[in-house]
């Protein structure tokens, strides 16, 4: 569910919004529907890793690669899937990093309105 949630409000939020917007989609959906810190982890790292391979290779494949390959070049790399692939890792490690954050923000605060 959390998989689910995460792809397709970033998908959305992200045809508006900058990048960044998948840190509060991340952090705010693991926080309310995460069940265990496992999944506010790998959830929204792997939707992440899948929505922005998928959006990369639908933008460049058409293309024949010519920004990636750009990229690749100022990089110092020959393949053009490395600079893919190392911009997916990126993003789902910081959606992952969030997810896991909202999640133990979430505990947290549950745990603070119990002791009072």
């Amino acid at each position: 569910m959390v998989f689910i949630v995460i792809l397709i409000a970033s998908f959305l939020l992200q045809m508006v919004l900058p990048w960044w917007i998948i840190v509060p989609v991340c952090f705010a959906t693991s926080g309310l529907i995460g069940k265990t810190a496992k999944i506010s982890l790998w959830a929204p790292f792997f939707a992440i890793f899948l929505l922005w391979t998928g959006m990369a290779l639908y933008k460049t494949l058409p293309n024949d690669n010519i920004l990636s390959l750009r990229v690749a070049q100022m990089f110092g790399v020959k393949a053009w899937w490395l600079i893919l692939l190392l911009s997916s890792t990126l993003g789902a490690f910081v959606a992952g990093i969030s997810g896991y954050c909202g999640y133990h923000f979430r505990k947290a605060v549950l745990s603070m309105k119990t002791t009072a």
